[in-house]
């Protein structure tokens, strides 16, 4: 079955950095492109960072561009968030996403915490 495991999560100082990974397994991994996204409390879902099949087309949401950058390991199964220079702000669950698997049941992990705070 389809499964998308992520992990890295944490607290971190404002300013800090932490690399979140999503392992995933169940799919042709190198044929979708893959995202990030993320949802704090009383606020709606949105888009961090989404990396194409082959790693070299990305596109980030506009508060994470120059701090957030997303790269992945085809050989792996793996994609990676990694988070400089954290803010308070980006205290969310931050869940990873198979983009364009329009009918599949399952697309969405089940998220990782990530809290910045002093």
């Amino acid at each position: 079955q389809v499964e998308l495991v992520e992990s890295g999560g944490g607290w971190v100082q404002p300013g800090g950095s932490l690399r979140l990974s999503c392992a995933a397994s169940g799919f042709t991994f190198s044929m979708y492109a893959m995202g990030w996204y993320r949802q704090a409390p009383g606020k709606e879902r949105e888009l961090v960072a989404i990396i194409g099949t082959s790693g070299g087309s990305t596109n980030y949401g506009d508060s994470v561009k120059g701090r957030f950058f997303i790269s992945r390991d085809n050989a792996k199964k793996t994609v990676y968030l990694q988070m400089n220079g954290l803010k308070p702000e980006d205290t969310a669950v931050y869940y990873c996403h198979i983009e364009r698997a329009w009918d599949w049941a399952t697309t969405w992990g089940q998220g990782t915490q990530v809290t910045v705070s002093s």
